[in-house]
């Protein structure tokens, strides 16, 4: 019998209403209760000190070992400082990878010696975290040129008098609040000054600015877009940089209530299905951001705040990241997330243990690697939480739980393959949403098909980062825009970006034979595109085919294409049929035909050139092999249906 589920507004606005007056984190405890509850920071001992070596037998020496290695490396490593112009290219050039690979680099260093020197205690690496404190102290600002307010006033360089709070600058505090935990006493034993320095700068870059000043992390934007990944992630490091270096515990308990209230305009608003309208690239600093707060809280509350696990939406933040696996290596990728993720394996391993869900952990324990050696660039605490697991971690059971069907009503995605817990044979992806998302492309209507976990027809994703990736200029970027996903120019015009641009009348229906999501995508495009409705079912018939129609009605009806992109090479063989060359390296080749009506459509192969500076980052996801499959109406009517499918050369 088969299965139907559909999106019914009222009831999921109810849903969503009552998700807002939550404040699960907030409303918990009054301040005052806050105060008593929270560990006083000269109590308060997240991990062993540096001097109990009894507590660090318990980490997993393999991976210290890792670290020692790789910290010694960086004995002779000269800090750099960072010249103006390298802040100024981001205005010059657009480029923002030249100031970052500098600025990245100097903190991980710094946390890689930091835990070489835990692992020793011989103090052979404190003269170097002492220069690389310093040296870091010492710049202008510890965050990144593309993140600074687009004013007359700054082109390209901080106002030092005016420090704000961005995501980098956050992660530095952390950096240098886990020095200051585990070297204090051996600092002050060189200077007092090391250690005045490393709070006098965080107060004044950090904790001041974020107290005082509203933020624009800190809730929903002036057209009532809700917070994005950086809530969770700026406040992650704001407390866990506020936990280790205030020493008055009133101000410790001011800020951690500020930030429970600012976590809260990130969660309330957020979906009850706990889809990640960032994409799993982002999820790992967004739901598992949220998750690195209550992790922290609890550490200095003595699990006071362990109820919030039972929460039902913050469940299903977590899952979403296996939700959205098509296979080992893909990951569902619509917006500006990655097709290929990385994963914070040992992270997810711990979510999905406090939120007791079984498939989390078995996916967390399957990207379990040795360590590297390596404390990375941001969310650092997750290197200490990491040390101490791996007992468990490593004996823990392995495996993908590839999930049938997912239908995420609030993102409006459906997620489908053919056979629950393989990749074997087809999986679909569509979406509805609206053109006002976070990292948003113009892509409501749009759908991806990978066959045996490789990919057949794609979302592009985004490029390497740019000036123009987060202005006024971002769909000047060809790939954010719908011409280059998997949908039609109607009458010459294309997606608009807006939360008025949105889908209308979306459903869902799966049975044990089929998946299919119909929506309509006639207001994700201007008026003057003369749409009166534009219905469209993406449908995947487990163990067939894929199978996408279009029923429409327009105004007028000058021009319609259809665009297919695709990372193969392609071609029609004979009129109404077109193959595409799948071929995915290790895997066999394999033609794929795409069916259409000769009739309708006449047929076009465009290999994409990549030759701007946003290119670099999809040529490092899909090498230069971008093609668009461009059908084109030949005798387009106000009142017509489509239908193409695509399934494997028989």
């Amino acid at each position: 019998m088969k299965k139907l589920h559909l999106l019914i507004p009222a009831i999921w606005l109810c849903l969503t209403v009552t998700a807002q007056q939550q404040n699960l984190l907030s409303g918990k405890f009054s301040k005052e209760e806050l105060s008593k509850i929270l560990i006083s920071h000269q109590k308060w001992t997240p991990f062993p000190k540096i001097d109990d070596r009894a507590g660090w037998a318990n980490a997993d020496q393999n991976m210290m070992r890792a670290y020692v290695k790789t910290a010694e490396g960086f004995l002779s490593y000269q800090w750099p400082s960072i010249p103006a112009t390298k802040s100024l290219l981001i205005e010059r050039t657009g480029d923002r990878d030249e100031y970052q690979t500098i600025s990245f680099k100097k903190r991980e260093v710094l946390g890689t010696l930091l835990l070489a020197e835990i692992y020793e205690n011989k103090g052979r690496f404190i003269d170097q975290i002492i220069d690389g404190v310093w040296n870091i102290c010492e710049e202008s600002f510890w965050g990144v040129p593309a993140h600074l307010p687009k004013t007359k006033e700054l082109s390209g360089l901080v106002n030092v008098q005016k420090p704000f709070v961005e995501l980098f600058s956050a992660e530095t505090s952390t950096f240098l609040a886990w020095v200051d935990y585990y070297l204090g006493d051996k600092l002050d034993a060189v200077s007092p000054q090391i250690r005045k320095r490393i709070y006098d700068e965080v107060n004044n870059r950090i904790f001041q600015p974020l107290m005082t000043t509203h933020h624009g992390f800190m809730g929903a934007n002036s057209d009532g877009r809700r917070p994005n990944n950086w809530n969770p992630w700026i406040c992650s490091n704001w407390m866990n940089a506020i936990l280790l270096l205030e020493k008055d515990d009133q101000k410790r308990t001011e800020a951690i209530a500020k930030i429970l209230g600012v976590l809260d305009n990130f969660l309330n608003p957020y979906p009850q299905d706990g889809g990640c309208d960032e994409g799993p690239g982002y999820w790992g600093a967004a739901a598992a951001s949220l998750y690195d707060n209550i992790a922290l809280l609890n550490l200095a509350t003595k699990n006071a705040f362990a109820y919030v696990y039972n929460d039902e939406k913050l469940k299903n933040m977590g899952r979403f990241i296996y939700r959205a696996q098509i296979s080992p290596l893909y990951f569902m990728n619509f917006a500006d997330a990655s097709p290929k993720p990385g994963m914070s394996a040992d992270m997810i391993f711990r979510f999905g243990k406090d939120i007791h869900d079984a498939d989390m952990m078995k996916f967390g324990a399957y990207y379990r690697t040795p360590g590297e050696g390596s404390s990375g660039r941001a969310h650092y605490f997750r290197n200490f939480f990491a040390l101490f697991i791996q007992k468990e971690y490593q004996s823990a059971e392995q495996g993908l739980p590839l999930p049938k069907d997912t239908w995420l009503p609030d993102l409006q995605v459906m997620i489908a393959r053919d056979n629950k817990g393989t990749t074997d044979g087809f999986f679909v992806a569509a979406k509805g949403g609206n053109n006002d998302e976070s990292h948003n492309h113009n892509d409501i209507g749009n759908f991806m098909v990978y066959y045996n976990g490789r990919p057949l027809l794609i979302d592009v994703g985004s490029g390497t980062y740019t000036r123009k990736t987060f202005s006024n200029q971002r769909y000047e970027i060809w790939s954010n825009c719908s011409e280059y996903h998997n949908l039609p120019t109607i009458n010459d015009k294309n997606q608009l970006p807006g939360p008025q641009f949105k889908a209308e009348n979306v459903s869902y229906a799966t049975g044990k034979n089929f998946a299919a999501i119909t929506l309509d995508i006639a207001k994700s495009y201007p008026d003057d595109a003369g749409i009166e409705s534009w219905k469209r079912t993406v449908r995947l018939n487990r163990g067939q085919n894929v199978k996408v129609e279009d029923a429409i009605q327009l105004t007028k009806a000058s021009s319609v294409v259809q665009h297919l992109m695709t990372c193969y090479p392609a071609e029609v063989v004979k009129p109404g049929e077109l193959v595409i060359h799948y071929a995915p390296e290790g895997v066999k080749a394999l033609d794929f035909i795409l069916k259409y009506n000769p009739v309708q459509y006449e047929v076009t192969i465009e290999k994409i050139q990549l030759n701007h500076m946003e290119d670099k980052g999809v040529q490092r996801n899909w090498g230069d092999t971008i093609h668009r499959i461009n059908l084109k109406a030949k005798a387009p009517k106000t009142n017509d249906k489509f239908s193409l499918t695509i399934a494997p050369k028989s």
